[in-house]
């Protein structure tokens, strides 16, 4: 199973575990419940959790694994200086962990342009690895255009997809040529957010090997840098101002419809895992599931020829009981600007870590997603989508 894969499993049983519990609060009230239901129910509950557990165990075991093949995986021998600086990295890393007192003084020192302690960089080689490592998550980064930028704001035109006229016929050799409609052109402008995270850590970490360090920390990150830019995709998504509601399968070929067909080509489709169960029970007027196979790719999906991208319940929840349906060709909806400076920092007394003698380990994240075509794609929701029905030609008449 692939990490898509184990992650729908973890999440399917603690689902189930929270359903069963749901079960359980309701058997409190009810006079009618017998023992021997509550101990059953209990026993239940007890299965499901331990299920849910072992899904987990199964789930962090191969992203651990995967993070370690990537660090371990190299298209390109490290020169000697990129090793040292992989080395220097993970002594580092060490010192803050451990407060080593001349090392912390020196981080402290470094502040970044928003008057925020950097902590310590991550250097562009272990970044690498993070990006690698981020692709084997449900990565919507993957579908959006994504500009790396050093600065902390700045703009960028963008022509607009407008209407374009055609060009005048000249009946008379002398006839005076026109103006044409010229390119709509408009500013986007970006400013740099800063996104975080804390983990809590225990020493023990210090006494794995440098390799085991670097594929716990670029598995952590990897998994919050996914999380945190595809909310911030999905927020500009949702900005759209009109959303369609899908209602049976002729509605998802209207949808398509309104989308210019100049990028229906590089269009995709994107829903939830809740929303992939409902569209794959969907059948054609010939019997048919909505949803094909991917030949070349068993665990993907199309739509009528589109590939769909299908994001996790817990990163893409559903509306009101409705499910999202995005589609359109999002690279040139939305820009991702990267700015390519995330950072690590510690500490052992902030929080509660000087009680539970732990340790706090904070990721800062920096970029900025900006809209720069609202008309490259479409917003919809369904809560079920009817088959379509089949119409039998009738017989000539005599």
């Amino acid at each position: 199973m692939n990490l898509n894969e184990l992650q729908k499993t973890f999440t399917d049983n603690g689902q189930k575990v929270a359903d069963l519990r749901a079960e359980m609060q309701a058997m409190a009230v009810n006079d009618d419940v017998t023992v021997e239901q509550i101990e059953e129910k209990k026993a239940e509950v007890a299965n499901a959790v331990a299920k849910r557990d072992l899904a987990k165990e199964n789930l962090d075991a191969a992203t651990a694994e995967m993070a370690k093949e990537v660090v371990d995986t190299k298209a390109q021998p490290l020169t000697k200086s990129e090793a040292n600086q992989k080395a220097s990295f993970v002594n580092d890393f060490k010192k803050m962990v451990t407060g080593d007192k001349s090392f912390m003084n020196s981080v402290n020192s470094t502040i970044d342009e928003n008057g925020t302690n950097v902590g310590l960089t991550i250097p562009q080689d272990i970044q690498t690895t993070i990006n690698t490592l981020k692709r084997q998550y449900e990565s919507l980064e993957e579908l959006v255009r994504v500009e790396k930028v050093g600065t902390l704001s700045g703009s960028r035109v963008y022509e607009k997809w407008s209407d374009v006229t055609p060009l005048q016929n000249l009946d008379a050799d002398d006839a005076e040529i026109g103006e044409i409609d010229s390119p709509k052109l408009t500013l986007i402008k970006y400013l740099i957010k800063r996104y975080a995270g804390i983990q809590t850590v225990t020493n023990t970490l210090l006494k794995d090997t440098a390799e085991n360090i670097l594929a716990w920390l670029t598995s952590w990150v990897a998994k919050k840098v996914v999380v945190t830019r595809n909310q911030a995709i999905i927020s500009q998504l949702d900005k759209a101002p009109k959303k369609a509601t899908i209602a049976k399968f002729d509605d998802v070929k209207d949808l398509m419809g309104k989308l210019d067909p100049a990028i229906h080509m590089t269009s995709y489709f994107v829903t939830n895992q809740s929303g992939w169960v409902a569209l794959s029970k969907v059948k054609t007027g010939t019997g048919k599931y909505l949803l094909e196979p991917d030949p070349t790719q068993p665990d993907h999906y199309t739509v009528l020829g589109h590939e769909l991208k299908i994001v996790s319940d817990r990163w893409l929840p559903d509306v009101s009981g409705n499910h999202p349906l995005y589609f359109g060709d999002f690279s040139q909806a939305i820009t991702l600007f990267d700015r390519e400076n995330m950072s690590i920092a510690t500490t052992n007394v902030g929080g509660n870590a000087f009680t539970t003698d732990t340790t706090k380990l904070r990721v800062i994240d920096r970029f900025d997603v900006q809209p720069t075509d609202s008309d490259a794609y479409l917003v919809a929701s369904f809560s079920e989508v009817a088959d379509q029905v089949f119409n039998l030609p009738t017989s000539a008449t005599k």
